[in-house]
């Protein structure tokens, strides 16, 4: 399984519809991932950073798909439709990690 984590850094002034982004961008990305074998969709809200520091993500949204370039793929067409709908929730730029899960 590979797993795309779209990170959302806690900075200064950071604002993020956690509303919005699990029922509305969450469906969107469903809607333009699935063919390219997205299996299913998490999303973890930033509590901390341990130790009382502020988390260094206010969101992480994760994608699951069943191949290594199914993303790469989906991102490629749906791409523009997703970044346009990023200002709709955050004011931040995410940052993305792709990743192979090991067990």
């Amino acid at each position: 399984m590979f797993k795309v984590s779209v990170m959302y850094p806690n900075e200064e002034g950071v604002k993020f519809d956690f509303s919005y982004y699990r029922n509305q961008h969450m469906k969107l990305v469903e809607q333009h991932m699935k063919a390219f074998g997205l299996k299913r969709t998490a999303v973890d809200k930033g509590v901390s950073g341990g130790g009382g520091a502020k988390p260094p993500f206010v969101c992480v949204g994760h994608l699951y798909f069943d191949r290594a370039d199914g993303y790469d793929e989906a991102i490629k067409k749906a791409g523009p439709v997703l970044r346009a709908d990023i200002a709709k929730f955050t004011n931040v730029t995410p940052v993305r990690l792709i990743s192979e899960e090991l067990g």
